[in-house]
């Protein structure tokens, strides 16, 4: 980024410019993403899918997000940042509203699926703009700024925990068509506050030719902690409302509890930011997975709503943090012209990870027709996840100690 684009950033609008920012991962994952959640019952209800068939979809969807991270750094350095930034939320948002136009399962997989390319570099490339904004900032600043950031993932939970439930009780529960298109409603008007953010940010510097070429062993075990991270947590979000139906938790009680994820996602930005920050990004990482297994495994051991009340609020309150924390650690570990690429490497882990998760739950619980045997397995991959980030930061000191390898100073 050039040092004009920069200190706008930096400067008293770098709240304020985060917050329109904030809506790419509103879109991308709020709202295409987590909502599917929502409307899972009674889109399965509707149309006759099986567990295995419903976790297709969101596998469908992390297929995509892999392949979107996959093209989000070529794509930011041809067309620009911003621009394809901008492409990303724009395609998402005709996604949402496609989902509303068909039954054919085909077809809805397809949707799925470039929602979920389109959602990735939304959500890889806006990260990258808030990050190397704030690359003149101390470690805490920078976790705060990204944590706003992808708590903008939180507000799109709390926007569609407030409208999907709604619509479904206006409709007797069939709705989900509506549901789908007022989703579409939300993610336009957050698209133009895209928009406006990123029209006053200028796009970052891309590297040289030659350092497009590095070591990605660097960041090896942060990468397989994240793609734990991946395949565990997705599959709490997509199958818990389905989970509660099952046990008999319905209609207020589950709009209650996704209005409890999104607030807890939408503020957790501020309250991991100073942990992170301190810890650094590998060490803050296991302990945030660590909070985050207990979370998940909550519903299952427990039961009842005040139980799923807790859980949201602990899920919800740490789940972001981890995505801010593998942020951090890349921009403690590489160079600043490698932080886009080194993003985007880390999300194609995480989206194998997400990929493999929701048909897997779904296989699992089919088999055991428990859905809570596959929330255990979700927790169980987050503390192997949080074993790996321990990995990392041994691998980080240990390099800091032979003098090579070194953390980026950035405080």
């Amino acid at each position: 980024m050039g040092r004009a684009g920069a200190s706008r950033v930096e400067g008293h609008g770098s709240l304020l410019l985060t917050l329109g920012l904030a809506a790419g991962p509103l879109v991308a994952l709020g709202l295409a993403r987590f909502a599917y959640a929502l409307l899972l019952p009674a889109m399965r209800a509707d149309l006759g899918w099986s567990y295995a068939e419903a976790g297709a979809l969101n596998t469908t969807n992390a297929a995509g997000y892999l392949i979107g991270a996959l093209l989000a750094a070529p794509l930011a350095r041809t067309v620009g940042s911003r621009r394809s930034f901008l492409l990303g939320t724009s395609i998402t948002t005709v996604a949402i509203g496609l989902t509303a136009a068909t039954s054919a399962f085909a077809a809805l997989l397809t949707i799925r699926f470039v929602a979920g390319l389109a959602g990735a570099l939304a959500f890889i490339i806006g990260a990258a703009l808030v990050a190397e904004a704030s690359h003149r900032g101390s470690r805490g600043r920078a976790a705060l700024l990204l944590g706003i950031y992808f708590g903008g993932s939180g507000t799109g939970i709390v926007l569609a925990g407030l409208l999907v439930p709604w619509v479904l009780d206006l409709t007797d529960g069939t709705g989900w068509r509506q549901g789908w298109l007022g989703l579409a409603a939300i993610a336009a008007l957050a698209t133009l506050a895209a928009i406006v953010a990123a029209r006053r940010v200028d796009d970052p510097i891309p590297p040289e030719d030659h350092a497009r070429h590095w070591n990605r062993r660097r960041i090896s075990w942060l990468v397989a902690a994240y793609t734990c991270f991946g395949m565990g947590y997705i599959a709490y979000l997509t199958f818990i409302s389905q989970y509660l139906t099952d046990n008999g938790i319905v209609g207020p009680v589950i709009a209650g509890f996704w209005a409890i994820v999104g607030i807890a996602a939408a503020t957790s930005g501020p309250l991991w930011g100073p942990v992170i920050g301190r810890l650094g990004g590998s060490r803050g990482m296991a302990v945030v997975m660590v909070v985050l297994a207990v979370g998940t495994v909550l519903p299952v051991l427990l039961g009842g709503a005040a139980a799923a009340y807790l859980s949201g609020l602990v899920v919800g309150g740490s789940f972001l943090g981890v995505v801010t924390a593998v942020t951090i650690s890349i921009r403690e570990i590489l160079p600043q012209p490698l932080w886009t690429s080194g993003l985007a490497f880390a999300t194609i882990a995480f989206g194998l990870g997400q990929t493999v998760g929701p048909s897997l739950t779904g296989w699992v619980s089919d088999r055991s027709q428990d859905l809570g045997t596959g929330l255990l397995l979700s927790a169980a991959l987050l503390l192997a996840g949080a074993g790996l980030a321990l990995l990392q930061q041994r691998q980080l000191a240990q390099g800091a100690q032979a003098g090579a390898g070194a953390p980026t100073p950035i405080e």
